[in-house]
């Protein structure tokens, strides 16, 4: 695994308090940069995640009432703690954006961190007004500590980096209010930065079959609100059977899955299941007694 993967957790005291070797941007066209992240009972992943954004201006944490040390991590790392109760992953992000003063935006998860190539590349970025208003950032994703490098896993771009407000967004870069995938609307231009995000998603197997309930759950209400819903012997087993079979031989196969090794088959294995699982509850709310 590249060695980037294993950057070093400090202290907010033992870290740099300036960039040396960086050369000094006029007041006038600096950049700020606000992070803004969720929590709930994120203690295993949060120092690691804080420690790679150290470099930004401001950090607002927004949490929904975690009972472990998340709180006392984030302060620590000299966040600014918020809480709310859970809104839903959109609302709950784009809260935490609305509380961001910066200039521009890097929204994180807490089991996300930045390689040393990103935040420097972050850095020089915003040394002066950036071209584009919003960049997309190369993810890197992780399981049972294995790097994902092929079936549709990486680079897995995704919408991070954003201007807060410019004169061309029309209204300001949000989250659009989706029960799970949420994703960020902006109108702007748009770009991609070269350097990767490091996703900490799944270290173990039975975190991340807790994650596909919990999120198939959640994909089962987007499926029912758009009255797909099996009725049919046909569309039953076809979304419970056929799609997810052919969603495994796809990304394990076509899309070189099987590189990853014994890591990849599982994930793809679970992953095809989580599809089934989807539709199934689906049928479940919409079936007749």
């Amino acid at each position: 695994m590249p060695l980037d993967h294993e950057i070093p957790l400090k202290p907010p005291s033992e870290l740099p308090t300036g960039h040396s070797g960086e050369a000094a941007a006029e007041p006038s066209t600096r950049q700020t940069l606000s992070v803004a992240i969720i929590t709930l009972n994120e203690e295993q992943n949060l120092a690691r995640t804080l420690s790679s954004v150290q470099f930004a201006d401001e950090i607002i944490v927004v949490d929904s009432g975690s009972t472990d040390r998340t709180v006392e991590i984030a302060r620590d790392y000299e966040a600014k703690v918020f809480f709310e109760p859970w809104k839903g992953f959109a609302s709950q992000k784009n809260s935490a954006i609305e509380k961001c003063s910066g200039t521009w935006v890097l929204s994180l998860d807490a089991d996300e961190e930045l390689t040393l190539e990103l935040q420097q590349e972050i850095r020089i970025l915003l040394r002066k007004r950036p071209p584009a208003d919003a960049y997309m950032i190369r993810r890197r994703n992780l399981f049972l500590n294995a790097w994902m490098r092929h079936g549709g896993y990486y680079p897995d771009p995704k919408l991070r980096l954003f201007r807060r407000h410019a004169a061309n967004f029309a209204p300001p870069a949000r989250f659009t209010e989706r029960p799970v995938h949420e994703t960020i609307a902006f109108d702007g231009v748009l770009d991609i930065l070269q350097h990767d995000l490091i996703h900490h998603a799944y270290p173990t197997i039975e975190s991340y079959l807790d994650h596909m309930d919990r999120y198939s759950t959640l994909g089962a209400q987007i499926i029912v609100d758009k009255g797909k819903t099996s009725r049919s012997w046909w569309s039953f087993y076809y979304n419970i059977f056929v799609l997810p079979t052919f969603t495994f031989l796809w990304n394990f196969g076509f899309r070189l899955g099987f590189l990853d090794g014994r890591e990849g088959f599982l994930l793809h294995l679970y992953h095809s299941t989580y599809t089934s699982w989807k539709y199934a509850k689906a049928w479940q709310t919409t079936r007749r007694s």
